[in-house]
């Protein structure tokens, strides 16, 4: 069965079709025996390939496609989890590379040879591996394996390689230099972390700075022209999106179309020269190359355990949420849904854990589900708890071993002619897509992605829950901070700041950790969009009444997640300062009080936050709003709020997003007000309809008449006050002012319960919770 699958590519790059790989099945049965038994003279004579790609693509052929044949005989070895160390290949493994190359085993460094700790170094021991593979470029993302935004440290690689810290960047290693990709966010962050001796920094975004993918086309032309050489791109699959491929095979095409070379001079044609211009080689048999130069130093992949998130705070039941996704896996005719991101699995399963990636509550695993089976794929040292074993045996979940969901869709696909698996390539590696073919493959967004969006009523009691204990234990921080600042007159590192405001967070109810690493930037630190403080670092600086700061933090509790931005300044603020601090509030109003109709995208409400700041020529370079997850990652799509208009994602009831307009001066300062807010319906009859799990046409949904529309709004989620002096009166409409005091009541209402009477805090909030001042 598996031989009618496939195609054979022999050295010499002759492809066998289908019906002529079963015209030999003999020679391909014995031949993959000799795989099975080690045999490299017989390992480097053909590989296997899908039938799926078996015709070649428009202008470019990638190497991408194959399915090395240790899938064949168990569990692919490249795909265990690695306690730590480099991955030296014991074992040979199939290069998925179309060029005729003699396999090799990637052999570790003597223990004498000196461990790379410079950026120069370290590129030069990169180059040394790329050279023994006849690279050109090696590319370097920020992803693990589950494409998630915060990594555990063992998948840092793009910040080993290169320094650069940030949680966005893409790291481009040619032979003769080195550029990193990263957006506005990280401008500033990554020209101070980067050595400019050995890489360029590429402001992705700005007009004359290309796109990695067109970068890397025009180098492989260049490359071309001068040598007639082809241009091989080395990647590791399991880090990068099912979609990039794709994205680069276009590139190339373009760029051949785009170019000067002479297509004519032979029968080839134009397809045939652009597979000569470029090659992309996801070196299976290798490992990831970065992993070879950290060597020994590479952290473990952590197994921290899990924990069973419960009912009371989930408010669906797993058997319940796979129920769902079975019902539309009916209607998309899918035999199989994969789920790879690390948010899917742990809120899919009700399970949360601490410690595999840092501020976020998930565990590395992977999940798929048919009509026959529900399984969770992890280490086992997570399944350690009596409660986690007895949770999932209830809800008829099966544990296999991380390893295998590789080898899992493969037996899926293989049993059943007809299969269907649904997965989203914009969520899974491309080491998962790459297996399946084309006419197997359902393309979609999963069906976990809106469950997880649209909080039901018991993840929004605990949203609600989660930012009033926050309100409570900002005001006791901001009470601390004011009075060593005024009353003490002592300078604060910011290093200090982040360590109390944390343990302030810690003293509440059901606090977890942070929802991600503190921002606490004093004067032109706050202009760093993702600033960390750090002791050893010559950035960190002490806040006093001469500057302002920007902190942006935020706590999971057990029953929910917060993020919170705000500006405060202790002294005497320039009039400059208040006019661009109103002007940001003014846009955080006009998303917060925004009345809009059903199927509205986010990109269409980002104008409001924008305008106050467009009417002085002002404006900032990141998005608005992002969604959050209820006691789950802080960052949670899809939705936005961004003047991207790539996601039309339309704003849905119990969605929760950020709304935090800024404005950033370089070396100078930052402003950020940000708040949570719930999505909601204006009319209660369409709350309540929601709450009890009604849908249009159901008996008790409230009717409209034909060609009514249903409208939303938004509920304030965050309870912390915004700091009334640093407000320019003269630019705020009554409108506006009155709008702040009503949110000041509210805050001062539901978090003044939680303080001790007559504590500093206590008095703090009444006095920041005053009305506002209009004369």
């Amino acid at each position: 069965r598996l031989l009618n699958q496939t195609m054979l590519v022999f050295p010499n790059k002759r492809i066998l079709r289908p019906k002529q790989v079963a015209s030999i099945n003999n020679l391909a049965k014995y031949s993959v025996i000799a795989f099975c038994l080690s045999s490299s003279s017989i390992a480097s004579s053909f590989s296997f390939a899908s039938s799926s790609h078996s015709q070649p693509r428009t202008l470019f052929r990638s190497s991408l496609y194959t399915s090395t044949p240790s899938a064949f005989c168990g569990s692919p070895s490249f795909l265990n989890v690695h306690r730590g160390g480099s991955i030296h290949a014991q074992s040979l493994k199939m290069s998925t590379s179309t060029s005729n190359m003699d396999a090799k085993i990637t052999t570790a460094p003597s223990p004498e040879a000196t461990v790379p700790t410079t950026a120069g170094e370290k590129l030069g021991a990169l180059r040394a591996f790329m050279k023994q593979h006849n690279l050109d470029a090696y590319i370097v993302p920020s992803d693990d394996p589950h494409l998630s935004e915060y990594v555990p440290e063992a998948y840092m690689r793009r910040k080993y390689i290169s320094g650069f810290g940030g949680s966005a960047g893409t790291a481009v290693i040619f032979n003769e230099k080195a550029c990193l990709w990263t957006d506005s966010r990280y401008y500033n962050e990554a020209s101070l972390q980067l050595d400019a001796d050995h890489w360029t920094l590429m402001k992705q975004g700005l007009p004359k700075v290309p796109t990695l993918t067109k970068y890397l086309a025009d180098e492989a032309v260049k490359v071309f022209s001068g040598t007639k050489k082809k241009f091989r791109v080395g990647i590791d699959p399991f880090v990068h999106p099912a979609s990039f491929e794709k994205d680069l095979i276009d590139a190339f095409g373009i760029a051949v179309k785009e170019s000067d070379l002479d297509l004519a001079d032979d029968d080839n044609g134009e397809e045939m020269v652009a597979n000569m211009v470029a090659e992309i080689d996801t070196l299976d048999q290798y490992g990831n190359l970065v992993d070879q130069v950290w060597g020994e130093a590479r952290p473990a992949v952590p197994t921290s355990p899990f924990r069973v998130h419960p009912l009371e705070f989930s408010g669906k039941s797993v058997a319940d949420k796979v129920q769902t996704i079975r019902d539309e896996m009916k209607n998309k005719k899918a035999t199989l849904s994969v789920f790879s991101a690390l948010d899917d699995i742990a809120y899919l399963f009700n399970v949360r854990a601490k410690g595999d990636v840092d501020t976020c509550p998930v565990g590395i695993a992977y999940g798929t589900i048919t009509m026959d089976e529900v399984a969770i794929y992890c280490d086992e040292a997570k399944i350690v708890s009596d409660d986690v074993k007895e949770h999932l045996k209830e809800a008829g979940v099966t544990v296999k071993p991380y390893g295998d969901i590789l080898s899992s869709i493969e037996q899926h696909l293989g049993a059943n002619g007809s299969a269907k698996v649904w997965m989203d390539k914009t969520r899974s590696n491309y080491a998962l897509t790459r297996i399946i073919p084309e006419k197997s493959l359902i393309d979609k967004q999963n069906a976990v992605t809106p469950m997880k969006a649209c909080k039901n009523k018991a993840e929004m009691e605990g949203m609600k829950r989660a930012h009033i204990v926050d309100g409570a234990a900002m005001a006791n921080f901001i009470a601390w901070l004011e009075n060593r600042i005024i009353n003490e007159g002592e300078k604060v590192s910011e290093v200090e700041i982040d360590e109390v405001l944390t343990s302030k967070r810690a003293d509440q109810p059901g606090y977890i950790e942070d929802s991600f690493p503190t921002i606490a930037g004093v004067g032109s630190n706050g202009a760093i969009i993702h600033y960390r403080a750090s002791a050893d670092s010559d950035l960190m600086q002490y806040l006093d009444t001469s500057n302002p700061i920007l902190i942006d933090s935020g706590g999971q509790y057990t029953y929910g997640t917060t993020d919170v931005t705000r500006t405060w300044h202790f002294g005497a603020a320039t009039p400059e300062f208040k006019e661009n601090y109103t002007r940001v509030l003014k846009g955080n109003i006009g998303v917060d009080t925004m009345i809009f109709p059903t199927d509205t995208p986010g990109f269409v409400l980002d104008v409001f936050a924008r305008k106050s700041l467009w009417d002085a020529g002002l404006d900032y370079g990141h998005g608005t709003g992002h969604g959050v997850g209820a006691a789950l990652n802080v960052h949670e799509g899809p939705h936005s709020i961004s003047p991207r208009w790539g996601n039309k994602e339309p704003m849905k009831k119990g969605m929760v997003v950020s709304n935090e307009p800024g404005l950033y001066e370089d070396g100078s300062f930052g402003i950020r007000i940000e708040n949570l807010l719930e999505c909601t319906y204006v009319l209660d009859e369409d709350n309540n309809a929601y709450d009890a799990g009604l849908e249009e046409g159901d008996e008790g949904y409230p009717e409209k008449p034909v060609g009514k529309k249903t409208f939303l709004r938004f509920n304030k989620l965050t309870m912390i006050p915004i700091q009334k002096n640093l407000i320019n009166i003269s630019l705020m409409t009554t409108e506006e002012l009155d709008w702040l005091d009503e949110y000041h009541q509210e805050v001062y209402d539901k978090v003044s319960p939680l303080l001790e009477k007559d504590s500093p805090s206590l008095l703090w909030l009444a006095k920041a919770c005053d009305k506002i001042q209009r004369g």
